[in-house]
């Protein structure tokens, strides 16, 4: 089994380097077949440009490190982007910030709202429950009272009927 990447050949597949721009894989094939047979010291162009500078002017006839896509590219980064523009990001990021905040404190009212909503339910029950409590209490105590009303009312009955047997 080869050592080299397999690649797929279709006719008209082409393949980006950044040595040689777009190519045909089969020729890309080919050459990087011939460097492997021959390794050599990279070679790092003495041209190559950082993001901050700008890449030099390609002369009559294209450079082959750069493409014409690359230059392109360049030339927009440099192009600061018009004051209009800024502005509405500007605003249109104030107002996302604005929207974050205001939805946290949603979340944060809405979990205020859920406790209260709970706390609510819980004094309910405890309401009820005490209501509960004093019905059971008065029911007692009016179950007392009857029975003390009934034995008042019999021992009444009773004394009576004595009183009156002796006479």
């Amino acid at each position: 089994m080869s050592s080299e990447p397999q690649f797929l050949s279709f006719k008209g597949l082409k393949q980006y380097t950044p040595e040689s721009g777009w190519g045909d894989v089969n020729s890309i094939l080919q050459s990087h077949t011939q460097q492997a047979a021959a390794p050599s010291k990279p070679r790092v162009p003495d041209n190559v440009p950082t993001l901050t500078e700008p890449p030099d002017p390609p002369t009559g006839q294209a450079s082959p490190v750069f493409d014409p896509l690359i230059h392109e590219l360049f030339e927009q980064l440099r192009v600061p982007p018009s004051d209009e523009l800024t502005q509405t990001w500007r605003t249109i990021a104030a107002e996302v910030n604005l929207l974050t905040e205001r939805m946290a404190l949603q979340r944060e009212l809405q979990e205020r709202l859920q406790k209260l909503d709970h706390e609510l339910v819980n004094l309910r029950s405890t309401i009820l429950s005490h209501l509960s409590d004093v019905q059971h209490a008065a029911d007692q105590q009016l179950s007392s009272a009857r029975l003390r009303a009934e034995v008042s009312a019999l021992a009444q009955t009773k004394l009576s009927a004595k009183l009156s047997h002796k006479r």
